[in-house]
């Protein structure tokens, strides 16, 4: 039995994931909402330890302490562009171990405790799932394997009899737990995980990140029930609640169905195109002609984008910003809500350069300043300004919202190269007549920019 201060723990400690879950809904509040969350879980922790006195408390402390060094120290140097990845690994972490522990609960459960073998089943089971899917979307967003989707002769039949399968051995677990039978639906489990991943393109792999947490925060829940705590069955509520509502309007930010996202590529589509560099003749410059455009112009709207996270340029960017703005030139950021690799991507990425919050605007917000902006400058962004997902029917985008970019006056393009954006489509933005390439690194070339302006 639970002590009565131990549940009045937990309760402030599930207070905290809440007002936590909620400050993280402003840039502004975000960091103390972090701090605060991270107390709720120490102090989670320590009521746990203080209120249960676990046995074998030598090797429990020896993993805390491994853990928490390996994830102090992966947090600190992973690279903002790698984000995703870290998500992806931390999130497969929380699913294998509801699974491992929801597997080593098998032989606490009676025979007649029907919804306790209902909830461990599927704790097993979706746990499966959620750590093999989020290994592969991290192999694909680190490019271990191919980022296109991978699809082979017979998937869907094996896919969906593997789901049949599992839904099969969870009947099993609940009428006869036993250990052997948990452990083979928690196989596949993780092959219905793989399957799950592999026809998804790289440009979608950031939505199944998040749906994968949304299948996490749910098997923890479902632990939460089998172990009897209250703050399992909150923290995992609100993590299925939040990763379920980011999947959808991520989604909806793409213009697509989530199913489609996942299952296109094994239906015959694909979200992606061929992928190729184009040789079509383009207008270049370099970046003296960048600097008049940019120095005699009223409006200006920066759209960032994944290069400029992989180059590192947010600081060089702030820079230029300021000396437009120091010539009294309107600077606005203009944010997609899947700029970068997941939503939130740029907003951190310019906020490590200080960039004032009221510049950055969303995509609702800004599209209609478009038509009376004298130049936008793209730096390392492509699909999120490509018309082709309000023209082509045909594009893997179509249907996708958009920023407006090409509504304005010119068009300036950062780019390594021709090669297309993650949907592996030509953007025709790119070959108008009012469009100037700059190419090369992004921090190179605003570098390039900053101080060609300077003489301007």
């Amino acid at each position: 039995m639970i002590p009565t201060w131990a549940q009045i723990g937990y309760l402030v400690a599930a207070v905290c994931f809440i007002v936590a879950l909620k400050a993280l809904s402003s840039p502004r509040s975000a960091r103390a909402g972090n701090l605060l969350g991270a107390a709720g879980a120490v102090l989670a922790v320590i009521i746990t330890f203080v209120a249960y006195k676990p046995d074998h408390l030598t090797p429990i402390l020896i993993a805390l302490a491994a853990g928490t060094v390996v994830g102090v120290v992966g947090s600190r140097r992973v690279q903002m562009t790698h984000m995703p990845q870290l998500v992806a690994l931390f999130n497969g972490v929380g699913g294998g171990a509801a699974a491992l522990v929801a597997l080593m609960e098998l032989g606490e459960v009676s025979d007649d405790a029907t919804v306790a073998a209902i909830a461990t089943a599927f704790t097993i089971l979706v746990g499966a799932v959620s750590f093999s899917g989020s290994i592969v979307t991290f192999a694909k967003l680190q490019e271990l394997m191919t980022t296109r989707p991978v699809t082979f002769p017979g998937l869907p039949v094996l896919f969906i009899a593997s789901i049949i399968g599992g839904i099969v051995l969870a009947g099993w677990l609940v009428s006869d737990p036993r250990v052997w039978v948990g452990v083979l639906l928690c196989l596949v489990g993780l092959a219905v995980g793989v399957m799950l991943v592999l026809p998804v393109g790289g440009a979608d792999v950031p939505i199944v990140i998040s749906l994968l947490n949304a299948f996490t925060g749910l098997t923890v829940a479902a632990g939460g029930y089998v172990l009897g705590n209250t703050l399992l069955l909150v923290a995992g509520t609100l993590v299925g609640a939040a990763g379920t509502l980011l999947t959808k309007l991520m989604a909806d930010a793409m213009g697509r169905s989530v199913f489609n996202i996942l299952f296109g590529a094994v239906r015959g589509g694909s979200t992606l195109g061929g992928g190729t560099a184009s040789e079509r003749p383009v207008i270049s410059g370099g970046a003296e002609d960048v600097a008049i455009l940019l120095g005699y112009a009223n409006k200006v709207i920066i759209v960032p984008g994944y290069g400029l996270a992989v180059a590192q340029a947010q600081h060089t960017l702030r820079d230029l910003v300021d000396e437009l703005q120091s010539r009294g030139v309107k600077v606005d950021y203009a944010i997609h809500p899947v700029a970068g690799r997941m939503p939130g991507h740029m907003n951190v990425l310019l906020a490590e350069a200080q960039v004032p919050y009221d510049q950055l605007r969303e995509m609702d917000d800004i599209n209609g300043d478009f038509k009376s902006t004298d130049v936008v400058l793209v730096v390392g962004a492509n699909d999120v300004v490509n018309p082709a997902a309000r023209n082509t029917p045909s594009a893997p985008i179509y249907g996708m919202p958009i920023l407006n970019a090409d509504e304005a006056q010119r068009v300036i393009f950062l780019k390594r190269s021709m090669r297309p954006g993650f949907a592996g489509i030509e953007n025709e933005l790119l070959y108008d007549p009012r469009t100037t390439l700059l190419f090369g690194d992004a921090r190179e070339s605003l570098t390039k920019l900053l101080a060609a302006l300077k003489t301007v």
